[in-house]
């Protein structure tokens, strides 16, 4: 399915830019009508790769990580005086420890409660970084195609993007540009 969405798009690409194929040489570059004919019809950004390799995503992507394992040690934290108060409690309920039935039930009700917020805890962190995380994708994405738009005006008619070898089977070299938008992203990120 994947394959063909991507050939349909690529024939509507070539038909949108008025791109004619008889020209092709072995640089990947598409003589086109209309079109300046040093510029490829195509190219693709493997986006593992662009995301392991651009600075300002491993940036983002260690904050992130570092608020997920300061938010998960807090947790944990809680979740382990939850734990020893309910050990606690069934150490006394065992022994007879209360001196009514009444102070029990308060003490159960209150463990019941501490587990209630505990969940409510979990969730709400969870949201937290999955909207972070949601967050974080949305601003890269939009550096990456902000910053395509002006490195892409002159030289290609359509991006791809491919994750772990999906949907690219064979490019003809230069058609993969990862490596020059990740050190061109690189150097106006270090500026």
């Amino acid at each position: 399915m994947k394959k063909t969405f991507t050939l349909i798009s690529l024939a509507l690409a070539a038909i949108a830019t008025g791109c004619v194929n008889n020209n092709a040489n072995d640089a990947g570059k598409v003589a086109c009508q209309g079109c300046d004919s040093t510029k490829s019809a195509v190219a693709y950004i493997n986006t593992d790769t662009f995301l392991l390799n651009y600075k300002y995503a491993q940036k983002l992507s260690d904050e992130l990580m570092s608020q997920s394992e300061s938010s998960r040690s807090d947790f944990n934290q809680k979740y382990r005086v939850f734990q020893q108060d309910a050990m606690e409690f069934q150490r006394k309920v065992q022994n007879n420890g209360f001196l009514s039935m009444e102070r029990a039930q308060k003490e159960q009700s209150r463990l019941q409660k501490a587990e209630q917020d505990l969940q409510e805890l979990n969730e709400r962190l969870t949201n937290d970084l999955m909207q972070k995380q949601a967050k974080v994708n949305a601003e890269l994405r939009d550096t990456l195609v902000n910053f395509l738009n002006e490195y892409a005006a002159n030289r290609y008619s359509l991006i791809l993007s491919n994750n772990m070898g999906d949907n690219v089977l064979y490019s003809a070299p230069g058609v993969n540009i990862t490596n020059e938008v990740v050190d061109a992203l690189n150097a106006r990120y270090k500026e």
